[in-house]
């Protein structure tokens, strides 16, 4: 077997690389890679690199941690999967020490090892990876490799989710309808919620909202979403009593402060890159302001959401493209024109 990986050489610019085929330690697994998918923060370290630039000028940098394949060997204490297996990943591996670890927050461990980021860049975008056999998982009986690989993604949707608190009875306003605003959707709905809008100003991405259970849209280039929110046909003075940011803009987050109701809560989900001035005197009425970060013990639940059908991820994807047209996939998620057309894309590397 040969190996090889797509490698980031500068910003725009991949290469496919011959590399090493690794070989699993005792507690890993060997996995020939099926399916990647195509995460907002791969495709802005395509546009302009790392968030955190390495400090060697010289590391290798790869893309992507949305994955999914098949066992093709397993290390000798694996005990959970054999060849032949199909699995997913939970790509950050935290060093299971730390304070936050002991409390079983381990998604915000300060020495966490995520994959293409810091402190190896290890991307998903190659033909076999190893990875630890505690954050592997099989994927069900009816679930694709492909929808399996969505199962990141989803778990962000979830995990924050949980954290709003999301329920039946509960107003619920979601800026935004990217992949994660849409995960945070149907999360949402998993929970039992009803009472949801979806904010965007792409039509496409808000009939997709539609279509997977969102009771209104409001296309923000053509209405004046917090207008619409605050008119007595919809919430009023009362205003929404759970708002989601997953935009990752500054206009979105004022937004949300605009529309929450008095001891409400906003989640930030989307990654806001620039400070954001916030009046508070808007939301001063024990109003709860929270980030969401990544996934904390949200795998099991989520996988078994896409498993029965409450989560819909195959609808979501736009785009399908071949391992080797990794350089085309990422350009036309940065084309201005092109990048409008894709609500999600995915990257098959092997079937």
């Amino acid at each position: 077997m040969k190996n090889s990986e797509a490698i980031l050489v500068t910003p725009k610019h991949f290469e496919i690389q011959e590399c090493p085929m690794p070989e699993p330690k005792d507690n890993e697994i060997l996995m020939k890679v099926e399916y990647v998918g195509m995460c907002g923060s791969d495709i802005h370290g395509f546009e302009f690199g790392p968030f955190i630039p390495p400090k060697d000028p010289n590391q290798k940098i790869g893309l992507g941690h949305e994955v999914a394949g098949e066992v093709v060997k397993v290390g000798a204490k694996v005990t959970k999967f054999k060849p032949g297996d199909k699995v997913l990943i939970e790509p950050g591996v935290p060093d299971d020490s730390c304070e936050y670890c002991r409390e079983g927050r381990y998604n915000i461990c300060p020495a966490v090892d995520f994959m293409a980021t810091q402190p190896n860049y290890k991307g998903a975008l190659c033909q076999y990876m190893t990875h630890p056999e505690e954050w592997t998982y099989h994927v069900p009986e009816g679930m694709t490799t492909m929808e399996a690989a969505l199962v990141e993604p989803a778990a962000v949707g979830m995990h924050a989710a949980i954290l709003g608190e999301a329920r039946l009875g509960k107003s619920i306003v979601i800026l935004g309808a990217g992949t994660i605003g849409l995960m945070v959707l149907q999360a949402c709905l998993s929970l039992g919620a009803t009472d949801i809008t979806v904010v965007d100003v792409m039509q496409k991405r808000l009939d997709l909202a539609l279509k997977l259970g969102a009771k209104r849209v409001i296309n923000g280039k053509e209405q004046n979403t917090v207008e619409v929110l605050r008119s007595e046909e919809l919430y009023g003075d009362h205003g929404v009593e759970l708002v989601f940011e997953c935009a990752g803009a500054v206009f979105t987050a004022q937004q949300a402060v605009e529309i929450v109701s008095r001891g409400g809560k906003i989640m930030i989900v989307g990654t806001q890159s620039n400070p954001v001035p916030i009046n508070f005197l808007k939301i001063n009425r024990e109003v709860t302001i929270q980030t969401s970060f990544r996934y904390c013990n949200n795998y099991p639940q989520t996988i078994e959401a896409i498993a029965t059908g409450k989560f819909n991820v195959k609808d979501m994807v736009t785009h399908v493209y071949d391992y080797k047209d990794v350089q085309k996939a990422f350009e036309e998620a940065i084309d201005p024109v092109k990048k409008c057309d894709m609500i999600k894309g995915v990257v098959k590397v092997a079937e």
